[in-house]
């Protein structure tokens, strides 16, 4: 798991390692947006609720009286998308993660080489499109159990909620269904960045078709940096 400083949500009054938390930055002009990567400067505010219990204090006006406080100021405005913003940025920053992985060698896309290296005990993490079919899932699941000599559990791979199409946009490879990371480490960063996105956007099914990100969320990634290059601007 992702360790580092503890930060305090504005919401909840829970402490937690910062990495397990969304930062929030208020602009030049007052608005608050997400600063999923931490790396704006100045005074930031943490949360570490799901989008329903966010945008549940949004309407009742906690949210903005807890920003208030935090960033010391009433001169603030939240976007009423405030919510699709962040689970749209911390799919990015899930999908930029595997990205980074595939480039180092450690990732694997394709039935046939998931499931030699699931059976030889080299796989660390597996995870599916939300349209894949269960059969094929199913099957790397039973490989990777047998290679890992947990049969008779019930390990299996995490469905993520986007597309075939969005993994491969995301890879930069073709018909990209299953995906398995064969190094610890390199799964345990992916593990973390997804942990962060699937805990904030919550347990809601993936829309159906399959064909959007985060409930809501753009799902291809090249629409996400909107916020992030505003964030660099502060």
């Amino acid at each position: 798991m992702a360790e580092g400083p503890l930060r305090r949500c504005i919401l909840s009054g829970e402490h937690d390692a910062r990495d397990h938390l969304v930062r929030l930055a208020l602009s030049p002009d007052g608005e608050i947006l997400p600063d999923v990567r931490a790396k704006a400067p100045g005074r930031g505010a943490w949360i570490g609720v799901t989008r329903a219990e966010l945008e549940a204090a949004q309407k009742k006006g906690k949210l903005k009286g807890a920003l208030a406080r935090a960033f010391k100021t009433g001169e603030l405005r939240i976007p009423d998308d405030l919510g699709e913003r962040i689970a749209a940025a911390l799919q990015r920053g899930a999908l930029d993660r595997l990205g980074l992985e595939a480039k180092s060698g450690s990732l694997l896309t394709g039935g046939e080489k998931l499931a030699v290296a699931a059976r030889s005990g080299k796989l660390h993490l597996l995870l599916h499109a939300c349209d894949a079919g269960e059969d094929g899932a199913g099957k790397l699941a039973q490989a990777w159990r047998v290679g890992s000599d947990r049969e008779g559990s019930n390990l299996k791979g995490l469905t993520l909620p986007v597309s075939r199409t969005i993994l491969s946009l995301a890879l930069g490879r073709e018909n990209v269904v299953h995906v398995g990371l064969t190094d610890s480490k390199a799964a345990a960063r992916v593990g973390d960045a997804l942990d962060r996105w699937l805990h904030f956007i919550g347990p809601e099914p993936a829309p159906k078709p399959c064909e959007t990100g985060s409930q809501g969320a753009t799902a291809h990634s090249s629409d996400v940096p909107h916020d992030e290059r505003q964030i660099e601007g502060l």
